[in-house]
Formats: C-alpha cells, structure tokens, sequence
C-alpha cells in the first residue's frame, strides 16, 4: 500500500511542477476503520469505511496554498495542482513559509523498529462483534447494571509524504479498542461510568471481560452522588483524567500560541513552570505507541528532549514555520492533514512520576475532592485561568467518602501546575503517561 501511496505523491509533485510551482510537498494517507456497537442487547451499529484522501501544499516565493481531495484520479490530480498555484498566486506572503532545508532532513525515515503495524490479520465483523458482547455480558454480570453500551474497534492507517526538496518517507499504524458504558438506576437517579483500552497490536489488549467489569464496578460507585461543599479544598486528579493539566501546558508552549503572543506562558522560557524534580519528555521512538513516528509533518527527524527539565522549561513546540517566526530552529513537531499546511503538536509524553501512590495523595489531601470525570473546559489562554466540571469523589480525613458531582474546580495554570504533587500509577502503555496528581489551594463551588 505504501508503494501506491509514494506513487500518488510523485504524482502530485510532478503535476505542480508542471502547473508552475516553485516548491510543493504532498501527502497521500489510506485508511480502514471498523467498529461494533452493542446497546440493550442488540447490534447497533456497524460501520466500516475505507478510502484514500490526497493532499498537495504548493509554494510561489513566500506564498502557499493548500489543496486535497478524496479523488486520486490523474486528471484531479491535474486540477489540483492547477487550482493550487492559483490559489497560492493570490495568497498573502508570509516570510516564514518554505520547505525544509535538504541537510536538515531525516535520513532514517523506517518506521520498522516502532513496530506500529500489527501483522495478525485485520479483524472481521463476527469477531469485533464477539468482543463487544463479552464487554456487555461482563459488566452485566455485576447486580444492579441496568443496562450497557460497549464497542470493538480496528483501524489501519498509512501514509507518505514526499517534497520537492528530495524528501520522502511513509509508515502506517494500526489500532484496536474496546470500550464500554455502564449504566445503573433510572430517571434523575442514573448514573454510569466507563473502561475502554486501546493498542496498536490486538494481541496487547487486555480481555474485554475485564473491561466490562471495571466500567461496571466503577459505576456502582456512583449512586448517590450529592454536591460538594464550596469553598478552598485540595484536588486529586485521577490518572484517567491528570493528562489534562498536562494538555492545557502543552496548548501554552505550542510554538502556534507563543507566536501570537497568545498564551500565558509566553514569557516562560528558562523559567521554572513545574516543581523541581520534575521533567516533561517527549519521546517520538516508543515501539507500539501510537504517537510514535520517525519523521514529523515536515520530514525533519523526530528526537527524544525534554520540553521541562528539572521544572524548568527548555523550549516551545515548534514546526518551521513558527520556529522561523521566533527566529528559532523547529523542533520536528510539524503535524500535517491533507487540507492544511504543517502545525505544531506532540508525540509521546511522559510526566515524571512520584514515588506515592493515588491512595498516599488521597491521605496526604485530608479533606477534599477526588476528581474521575470532568466536563467542559473555559480556560483562558492568554491569562491561564481555569474553571472545568468535574464529577468523582469527597475525600474526609484521608478517606473517600461518598461520590460527587455537579460541582466546577478554579484555579490558574501557573500555579497549578508550579504546585503538583505526582502519584507513581501512569499506566506505561499510553501515549501520554500522567500519573495521578494532587493541586492543593483549588477553589470548588458546589452546594
């Protein structure tokens, strides 16, 4: 398939040359997606898609202009590049726009040793459907489930990007999930909680069975829930959702926001933004991770390097463009679609870790808020204020205490995660590995 990718865009290239551009790079993507879902019982859905989308970015000096199409037919392929330098003779210049330099390109561009393709045969419909249905008869088994919704899925995905700078490479990955949604009670007194895992490889995915079971225990934890008291309390970030401090940091120092001077953390570099100890890595090279890759979006090669190190932040997220703009050199974290050009974005993230356990948070917080689920988000980016929906659990004197929702945490970024203390429970297979995490001094309004 990869070979047929490159083909398409060696196409694409040589129909943007001959349509009069200067510089171009284009991406040609295949993608197979197959997913389950079981509700009540029954099969309600099943749906499988397949195709191949092709996208051509074309360069006239400091201009550009993007086109794609889910057509791969020599004559659309024509008119895009056609429509494309038409469209980039028009567009307005930007000085930090181009192609990369041929000496700074990847020379290994094998994504082999990532080991991202599973080579077990794709899954038909029977069998995604079997594992759906033993994710429903498992969380059914537990008393007083109601009722369940559960779904299996596939995909497969490759790619090949190719420029006229001499860059060329492609790589695909594969992915299976399992999921479910259990719920308990009726009307005004329903509540439900979920379990899902997902890999690149099937043969790495837990049994579904234990994951029925779990979406189903974590839902019987949840009747009852009442509104927590309002006032200055501590926070537990769960594992499940901790990541999400690390997102809104990762949405600060993207190389996109600092540029515009739109972020609070844009006077951050070399300052200290998470407690000493504490590093942010990013590591492109983990084998069967999903975010893995051996090249960005710009075909630059992808390099493990601490974002934060020691809680001191050593650089932004930056692909060409705005690295050119912060007079900076990219930090090969170009992601590219095939309607648009290169962004700025991560790949694997790994927060250092403590050496407590979520339960020594919980006992360390005293009283407070132990927080599962959350909801909503208004996060200011330019002030870094924070104010999220959250749902979990009252904590008194150590222990949990009975279940919570309805309820908005507050607080500022900065602070937040200047002041967070880490459990040691990130689950290793992710690609974003965040363990639990306690923020004290949060602002809760309840009841």
């Amino acid at each position: 398939m990869t070979d047929r990718l490159a083909t398409l865009t060696e196409a694409l290239l040589a129909a943007a040359k001959r349509a009069g551009a200067e510089a171009a790079d284009a991406i040609a993507v295949s993608g197979t997606s197959l997913s389950i879902d079981i509700r009540k019982g029954a099969l309600e859905q099943a749906e499988r898609s397949e195709g191949t989308e092709i996208g051509l970015r074309v360069l006239m000096g400091r201009r550009q202009a993007c086109v794609s199409a889910s057509d791969i037919s020599a004559a659309t392929i024509a008119a895009l590049a056609e429509r494309a330098v038409a469209m980039a003779r028009e567009a307005p210049e930007d000085p930090c726009v181009g192609l990369a330099d041929p000496a700074d390109l990847a020379s290994n561009r094998d994504a082999t040793a990532l080991d991202l393709l599973d080579p077990a045969p794709e899954p038909s419909a029977a069998m995604l459907e079997a594992e759906a249905r033993a994710l429903e008869t498992a969380a059914l088994s537990r008393p007083g489930i109601t009722q369940v919704e559960a779904s299996a899925g596939f995909s497969r995905r490759e790619m090949h990007l190719a420029a006229s700078n001499g860059f060329a490479g492609g790589y695909g990955r594969t992915s299976r999930s399992l999921s479910a949604v259990a719920f308990t009670g009726s009307g005004t007194a329903m509540e439900r909680d979920w379990a899902g895992e997902s890999r690149t490889h099937a043969a790495d995915l837990p049994e579904a069975a234990s994951i029925g079971l779990l979406a189903a225990d974590r839902t019987l934890q949840r009747p009852g829930a009442v509104q927590p008291k309002t006032g200055t309390f501590p926070v537990v970030y769960d594992e499940r959702v901790a990541a999400s401090l690390v997102g809104h940091l990762l949405s600060a120092i993207n190389g996109t926001a600092i540029a515009r001077g739109a972020s609070w953390a844009r006077d951050l570099l070399g300052q200290r933004v998470l407690p000493t100890g504490m590093s942010l890595i990013e590591d492109p090279h983990r084998p069967r991770i999903a975010s893995s890759k051996p090249f960005d979006g710009e075909g630059l090669p992808t390099l493990r390097r601490a974002i934060i190190e020691d809680g001191i932040l050593t650089g932004w997220v930056l692909d060409l463009a705005t690295a050119r703009k912060l007079g900076l050199r990219s930090t090969a974290n170009a992601s590219r679609g095939t309607g648009a050009p290169p962004s700025p974005s991560t790949t694997n993230i790994d927060l250092t870790q403590g050496s407590a356990t979520r339960d020594d948070l919980i006992a360390e917080m005293g009283t407070g808020l132990l927080v599962t689920s959350m909801i909503g988000s208004t996060i200011n980016p330019t002030t870094g204020d924070y104010s999220r929906g959250a749902s979990g659990f009252w904590v008194e004197n150590g222990r949990i205490s009975h279940p919570v929702h309805e309820c908005t945490i507050a607080g500022n970024l900065r602070d937040m995660l200047g002041a967070m203390i880490a459990a040691n429970d990130a689950r290793p297979y992710l690609s974003m590995r965040v363990p639990s995490i306690l923020v004290r001094g949060m602002t809760l309004a309840g009841a």
